[in-house]
Formats: structure tokens, C-alpha cells, sequence
């Protein structure tokens, strides 16, 4: 099981109100929130490894260099050196560190590698992994890495994590018409205005998925850009002429990198907390009590 982490404790914090508050006073409620997800994932779904994948830059320099405006609207600061802060709530960027704190010491593997956003780690595991692999996201982006050959599916959390939508490549093309692969292609001809994306203007989703449908991929919908015996319509024809620039760089930003160079670490689900001292401290610093005792004794059964 591999964990969208950001996505998620944005989800708790949202969904949990932000009178779940420690004893100082401090809001909590991603934090709590995000481990009440974990235990009902564990309980749920009993999976034998499980990593919280992070997004140690969630905006990498080098998609910024083919496309500018990626993301480019959720910048709040930039810097000279690292990744640009992110627009995120100010009462959600404290509870960030406490995350990571519970985590590491509970012994939950967190993976995030500089240059690369949790995505990239996601689809380097998804790849790697003999299969099944079950990816906990609020993001339709990894939809791209539904496969079922190898059991990779998409748990998209509708309602909590106690509603989640188990996205496979029936589900996918019933919805939009395209497997795993073919989902990328169609994010990156329709745009996303949520991460910056423009997209080829005047192609829709449905005129994407219709796209896809009669050439295959990409590479297919350009190759019948020059073949003057295709049937695009003249409009499609010369919108897609018009955007070749952007769609000569897009599939490099809008496809999760598969090749993340991963540190070494331990995916496997910990029965006991790897520091009890150091986990007892945060509990009592935090005030995350039962929140905490239901993910105790989940991991213990």
C-alpha cells in the first residue's frame, strides 16, 4: 500500500474540524485525522507493506523548465535555493512536522526524494513492485498507473477512507475510455487547471478520450496531424499543429517518473512502534489520543 501522504492529511485536515486541538492549544486536526486514515486502511485492507510517500518538492525545477505555469498559482514564495513554499493553510504547515515525527516513530516507512514529488516515488514503487499494489490517493493523476496485469489499483477516497472508489482499468475505461497509460495522454490533451497544465485548447475530455480512442496514443493522434488522409476535423488538426511545442514536453510532466532513485527502507507494516519513548512524548506534546491508540492497536492485530 502506498499512501499519496500530502493528499491525504490535506483531506483530514479539511475533513477533520480544526477544534481537534492539542493541549497548548495547537490544531491537530491533520494529524489526527491522517492517522485515523491509516487505521482504517490497515483494518480495511490488511496489507503486509506500507509507505508514506512524501513530496519532498512538490513543485521540481525540472517540470518548472518545460512548463512555467506548472503549479506555478499554489507558489507563495520563492527561493533561491530548493523548492518555492507552497500556498498551503497556516494552521496545516505546522502539523506537517509533527507528521513525520508520528510516522518515523511509529516505524511507518516515509520515502520522499529531493527533486521529486511523491507521485514520482508512488510510480517508481508501483514499478518496481511484482504486484498487487494498492495506491491511496485523492489525486486522479496516478491514475495513470492503474495496470491490472499486475494488481496496481487506485483507492480514491470519496467519503473519508471509509468510502473508497477502487479504481481498475474496467472502472477507468467505463469512465473516460482509456486504460492506465492512456489516462496520462488525456490529462495532458485536456489540461488541468489545478497544476497549471493548459492542455491543447478547444480538446475537451471527450474530444481527448475520442482522440485516443481512434489513434491509440499520443504518438498516434500526431502522426494523424500529418497524414492529410486521417479524419480530424480541420479545427482539431490545426489546434493540435498549433500546440506541438507543448505537446512535445507535457508527457515528461504530466507522467510519474518511474526511475526515483529511492533510499534504502523498510516497507514493512511495524507491529510495535519503532520508538516507544519518543512516540509516547509526541502523544502527550500533541494530545493525539485516541486517534493514536486506534492506530497502536490496529498495526498490533
Amino acid at each position: 500500500m502506498l499512501l499519496d501522504t500530502a493528499s491525504l492529511y490535506f483531506r483530514a485536515y479539511f475533513g477533520v474540524p480544526d477544534s481537534v486541538k492539542a493541549p497548548d492549544g495547537t490544531p491537530v486536526n491533520a494529524v489526527r485525522g491522517l492517522l485515523d486514515f491509516i487505521a482504517r486502511l490497515v483494518q480495511d485492507r490488511r496489507p503486509d507493506e506500507l509507505v508514506a510517500c512524501m513530496d519532498a518538492d512538490w513543485r521540481p525545477a525540472w517540470r518548472v523548465e518545460l512548463i512555467p505555469s506548472y503549479k506555478a498559482h499554489r507558489v507563495a514564495e520563492e527561493t533561491e535555493v530548493g523548492p518555492d513554499e507552497e500556498e498551503i493553510p497556516d494552521t496545516l504547515s505546522p502539523q506537517v512536522p509533527v507528521i513525520e515525527a508520528v510516522l518515523d516513530a511509529l516505524g511507518i516507512a516515509r520515502v520522499g526524494v529531493a527533486g521529486y514529488e511523491a507521485d514520482d516515488v508512488i510510480g517508481t514503487l508501483a514499478g518496481r513492485s511484482a504486484g498487487p499494489v494498492d495506491i491511496v490517493t485523492g489525486d486522479r493523476d496516478l491514475y495513470q498507473l492503474v495496470d491490472d496485469t499486475r494488481g496496481v489499483r487506485v483507492l480514491y477516497p470519496l467519503k473519508g477512507v471509509g468510502t473508497l472508489q477502487v479504481t481498475d482499468e474496467a472502472w477507468l475505461r467505463a469512465k473516460y475510455g482509456v486504460d492506465g497509460p492512456g489516462y496520462a495522454d488525456l490529462a495532458l490533451l485536456r489540461g488541468d487547471p489545478s497544476d497549471g497544465l493548459p492542455g491543447v485548447p478547444g480538446i475537451g475530455e471527450k474530444t481527448a478520450a475520442k482522440l485516443l480512442d481512434a489513434y491509440g496514443d499520443l504518438a498516434g493522434i500526431l502522426a494523424a496531424v500529418d497524414d492529410p488522409r486521417s479524419k480530424l476535423t480541420p479545427a482539431q488538426r490545426r489546434r493540435l499543429d498549433e500546440a506541438r511545442g507543448y505537446l512535445a514536453v507535457a508527457p515528461t510532466v504530466v507522467r510519474v517518473a518511474g526511475d526515483v532513485p529511492l533510499p534504502e527502507f523498510d516497507p514493512a507494516l511495524p507491529a510495535q512502534p519503532r520508538d516507544p519513548a519518543a512516540l509516547e512524548k509526541l502523544a502527550a506534546r500533541w494530545g493525539l489520543g485516541g486517534s493514536l491508540d486506534r492506530l497502536l492497536s490496529t498495526l498490533a492485530s
